[in-house]
């Protein structure tokens, strides 16, 4: 058996290892997300793990533990995915800046036929933003390849005035939901 991130995240491939999950291959699954309306946050993080653990498996021995997560950051149940553009990611620090939002990530487990999904919420409350400290973070390309156009353990750190939640789902992995699921995921093998 081999354990296999579906993912390409350098974050959550630290995350795995910090936990004392060294030894797993990444795969990235490269099919294109695309949410659909109508669904709650926990829905769609949860519908957006599945799709990528599920891709990842068609790749995979039976054997094999498929681990997938995927991470959005909501403000007033608005997704804000990834940013487009230097400009796109202006425009949502611009909206985080002195609010509250919330981290959602779906994280799913496929072994064989043993499928199990969970989603986790962490509510980030964000200081008010000058436009020239936004400006400047944004420059430093940074945020480009995040949800929400930030990361909580980077440089926007200085952003964030509290967190009531998993921090590491900020990060893109909750840990302790991820070992949770892994130990109730072991007694249904």
């Amino acid at each position: 058996m081999s354990i296999v991130l579906a993912s390409g995240s350098p974050r959550r491939h630290e995350l795995l290892k910090m936990i004392g999950i060294e030894d797993f291959i990444t795969i990235v699954d490269t099919a294109e997300e695309v949410l659909s309306f109508g669904l709650s946050p926990e829905e769609q993080v949860s519908r957006l793990s599945q799709q990528k653990a599920g891709n990842v498996a068609l790749l995979c021995s039976t054997d094999d533990l498929i681990i997938a997560a995927d991470t959005l950051v909501y403000i007033e149940n608005e997704p804000l995915g990834k940013p487009e553009s230097e400009s796109d990611a202006i425009k949502m620090l611009t909206k985080l800046s002195g609010r509250k939002h919330s981290v959602y990530t779906g994280v799913t487990l496929i072994k064989g036929s043993t499928r199990v999904t969970a989603a986790e919420k962490t509510d980030v409350y964000f200081r008010k933003i000058t436009d020239s400290e936004i400006s400047a973070y944004v420059q430093t390309g940074e945020p480009m390849d995040k949800a929400g156009a930030y990361a909580a353990q980077g440089r926007a750190a200085v952003f964030i005035e509290r967190i009531d939640g998993d921090f590491y789902n900020v990060v893109g992995l909750p840990l302790c939901r991820l070992v949770t699921l892994l130990k109730d995921f072991e007694k249904t093998l």
